[in-house]
């Protein structure tokens, strides 16, 4: 197995860690090989689209019921006489 060093963590971001391993009742660094494998493990895909990429960003929200206004009859054009 490999290992590595992080350096020039904030002390902010090593306290974090600290208190949510503690929570999980893990060591920090198990909890740092489990936030890595939880991030690395997704399958991500680029978007093919605009709308394929605001789509997988939206959708975990939720869905929204839109009311889509009814259509008014079209204006008599101008006349250039």
């Amino acid at each position: 197995m490999a290992s590595i060093t992080i350096r020039n963590l904030e002390d902010a971001l090593k306290r974090r860690l600290r208190i949510r391993a503690a929570e999980h009742g893990r060591s920090m660094e198990e909890e740092a090989r489990r936030i890595l494998q939880t991030a690395l493990a997704e399958q991500t895909r680029a978007p093919r689209n605009l709308y394929d990429a605001i789509r997988r960003r939206i959708e975990p929200l939720g869905g929204v019921e839109l009311k889509i206004p009814r259509r008014k009859s079209m204006r008599e054009p101008p006349r250039f006489e």
